[in-house]
């Protein structure tokens, strides 16, 4: 059986669904990959960090976490004063980086993860920072070294957006997108057309824990904005930062409007669009008024949904139901086997037997 060191940054509400899905999921590692997964090390950036050689007990690091504690009580030896460092020493095979996004740099998710090519890891990431602000450095420096650079989890959740387009539409030209791919805002949006306000709509999203304490990431448009930045550059070969989408978000839009929408049949959507025209590559993050006929109409409360438009198929549309952390998890996991699956079958030596650890 091979055994896999996992070294984690950040470890959040994504971070511990991750590791509940990896204690769920031991015995199909086992008998259906022949692996083991060992976390060596895990960073935060407020509970402090712990190394482990031998591995770290999840459940422990999730009760800590869970207490607001540090970590430190399962950490062994002296801990690194950079993220970078941490990441060297952990003796990982594969890195996971999920802080948080940072839309204007990609900083310091992009140092973590070329810390961890750089040392031969795989580096699979959440975060899309680096996707839209260092995706083809990063993508160069995975390949020279053999290595992979994965990023399910960055728009959609879990649903396989990237791995489809990389694995399962060979050939395939990407025309253009349209779909919703903020979760926070749909939400809002359809707790305002059953009666709630803005306010109202804003407190519920966060007591359940799919907004920040400053949701305006969302309601501004820029977190849809960094996704639509993420597809075009990886899928449609159209480098865009966050800056370059025409944003507007729902900020303006009232429970009246919602409710005088909802009495002519229609509903408001923040809609994400990109395609090119004749004046140029366009794309945008706008809220819209939709009518019944719209696919995207039902796509109500935290769901999401994409339709692409390809050389080859008609319209092809992903919808993802009511994800969460969980679903995000899986996203990252995927990867994780995607890539690891990948080295063994070309018999990478950096995955030794558990005989041999």
């Amino acid at each position: 059986m091979k055994t896999i060191k996992l070294v984690m940054i950040g470890f959040g509400n994504v971070g511990r669904a991750f590791a509940a899905l990896l204690l769920d999921k031991r015995d199909v590692l086992a008998t259906q990959y022949d692996l083991r997964v060992r976390v060596t090390g895990i960073l935060t950036g407020h509970h402090g960090g712990a190394l482990d050689p031998e591995g770290i007990d999840l459940t422990r690091a999730t009760a800590l976490l869970e207490k607001n504690s540090s970590l430190e009580a399962l950490n062994h030896g002296a801990l690194p004063e950079s993220a970078e460092e941490f990441i060297r020493v952990s003796g990982g095979h594969v890195m996971l980086e999920n802080t948080p996004v940072d839309y204007a740099s990609g900083q310091p998710a992009i140092n973590h993860i070329e810390a961890a090519l750089n040392n031969d890891m795989h580096a699979i990431t959440a975060n899309k920072g680096p996707v839209v602000h260092a995706y083809r450095r990063l993508s160069d420096l995975a390949a020279g070294r053999d290595r992979k650079f994965h990023f399910e989890s960055t728009v959609m959740d879990g649903a396989p957006i990237f791995s489809l387009w990389r694995s399962s539409l060979p050939g395939a030209k990407l025309h253009s997108f349209r779909g919703i791919l903020n979760s926070t805002t749909n939400l809002m949006l359809t707790l305002m057309e059953q009666g709630r306000s803005f306010d109202e709509a804003v407190q519920h999203a966060q007591d359940i824990g799919i907004a920040e304490t400053d949701p305006s990431g969302d309601i501004d448009g820029w977190d849809a904005a960094i996704k639509v930045a993420a597809l075009t550059t990886v899928l449609m070969d159209h480098s865009l930062l966050p800056s370059d989408v025409e944003r507007e978000g729902i900020g303006a839009i009232s429970a009246g409007d919602v409710q005088l929408a909802k009495s002519r049949g229609c509903r408001w959507k923040l809609v994400c669009e990109a395609q090119p025209t004749e004046q140029g590559f366009k794309a945008s993050v706008h809220p819209q008024e939709i009518g019944s006929e719209d696919p995207l109409y039902n796509v109500i409360g935290t769901s999401s949904a994409i339709t692409f438009h390809s050389d080859v198929l008609g319209a092809l549309t992903v919808l993802e139901e009511d994800p969460g952390p969980h679903t995000t998890a899986y996203g990252l996991f995927a990867d994780l086997l995607d890539a690891v699956v990948q080295s063994l079958d070309k018999s990478d030596m950096l995955f030794k037997s558990s005989r041999d650890q």
